[in-house]
């Protein structure tokens, strides 16, 4: 019996050490794969947790007036209905805001360009005054980034949104390019992510655009992604065009959440660079080929602005007040393309096709030497 024992122990310790180097090999092959694999594919600079535009849990400050506007009727006397949270004000709001096919118009604006005269007042004034554009302020969503903006919006539009990041302060100017202004950038970024995975369509406006005509008809049927220009090169498809990040379309689908998610991971890549060129840098990377997301760059023929105006009164959808820094420059030269365009459509339809009409901008707006810093530059073509 012990030598039979004896035998049992060696041949388990033969069967082992056949084993181990083979098992080995095999665990040194599958760490070499796995270290390759990290080095290799795109990474997350911080957890997915840190990208969200968190809206908060607790219920805002409710205006009487519009809680009354907006309140549903209680079904039972004694059951009251909870108060209304900022992540159920969103619901509801684009809810009440989009068209038939879950598309809503955004925009944001904060206290300092919102006050009565500024350039909030300009923006309305443009849906009113465009051809078939006042029906669009139905779908307008307004994005108050703080309190006085939320009033202002209340008092001059029915779908006002209030949205805020906690321990920031976007009441001010926010100068382009400051921290400060990175961080409100950056913000609606990451608030427009939000939107779509909300299952939402949008067009998102700043609200220095004139909105003249109705851009959805002339928006690309194959683009998830489509983006204004302050060059257009002449090809949508063409990634060497200069986009403009102050007017842009989205349509809700896995693409366009994941390419969101990916832009705003990436500022963590480029600390201090405005979204709009971090947006220049990824829109050439291998990784943003893969996801699939189609991106096209919108011409300045219907999309235009101060860096490269719409020549054709009659094909023209929107303007900028691009390429003009100071918002007293901002809103004279708005308003003297309201005044062009007043002229334009207040003049006989045939010398609408005859007459030469252009712009009278830019007139306080001059591209100040070295607006293009490094970081701006235009990249050589």
């Amino acid at each position: 019996m012990k030598s039979s024992a004896s035998f049992g122990v060696k041949a388990a310790d033969s069967l082992t050490r056949r084993w181990v180097s083979p098992l080995l090999f095999v665990g040194v092959v599958a760490l070499s794969f796995t270290l390759l694999f990290r080095a290799t594919s795109p990474s997350a600079p911080f957890p997915v947790s840190h990208l969200r535009a968190e809206l908060s849990s607790a219920p805002p400050i409710a205006d009487e007036e519009q809680s009354a506007a907006f309140a549903e009727p209680t079904v039972v006397a004694s059951d009251p209905q909870p108060q209304e949270t900022q992540e159920m004000r969103l619901e509801r709001v684009l809810k009440a805001a989009a068209t038939a096919d879950n598309t809503v118009i955004m925009t944001s604006l904060n206290a300092f360009w919102s006050t009565p005269g500024s350039v909030l007042d300009v923006f309305l004034e443009s849906f009113r005054i465009g051809d078939g554009t006042s029906a669009l302020l139905d779908h307008l969503v307004i994005v108050a980034v703080d309190d006085k903006a939320y009033e202002r919006c209340l008092a001059v539009h029915r779908h006002c949104f209030d949205f805020k990041v906690q321990g920031l302060d976007f009441s001010g100017e926010k100068v382009f390019n400051t921290p400060e202004y990175l961080d409100m950038m950056w913000a609606r970024l990451d608030f427009l992510r939000l939107v779509l995975e909300k299952g939402y369509n949008f067009v998102f406006s700043d609200v220095d655009v004139m909105w003249f005509r109705n851009p959805l008809p002339f928006f690309y049927p194959d683009g998830d992604f489509q983006i204004s220009c302050d060059n257009f090169l002449g090809d949508p498809t063409n990634m060497k065009n200069w986009p403009n990040n102050g007017f842009n379309y989205a349509r809700s689908n896995y693409r366009t959440i994941e390419f969101f998610k990916y832009w705003y991971a990436s500022r963590a890549r480029f600390p201090n660079v405005h979204e709009q060129n971090v947006l220049n840098i990824i829109k050439f990377e291998q990784h943003v080929r893969d996801m699939g997301v189609q991106i096209r760059f919108l011409s300045t023929e219907r999309f235009g602005g101060i860096c490269e105006p719409s020549r054709d009164f009659s094909k023209v959808c929107t303007m900028h007040a691009n390429c003009c820094i100071g918002l007293k420059k901002k809103i004279d030269d708005l308003r003297a393309m309201l005044d062009d365009w007043r002229k334009f459509m207040s003049s006989p339809s045939d010398q609408r096709i005859s007459r030469n009409f252009a712009w009278s901008v830019p007139q306080s707006c001059r591209l100040p030497p070295g607006f293009f810093s490094k970081k701006e530059k235009k990249p050589q073509l």
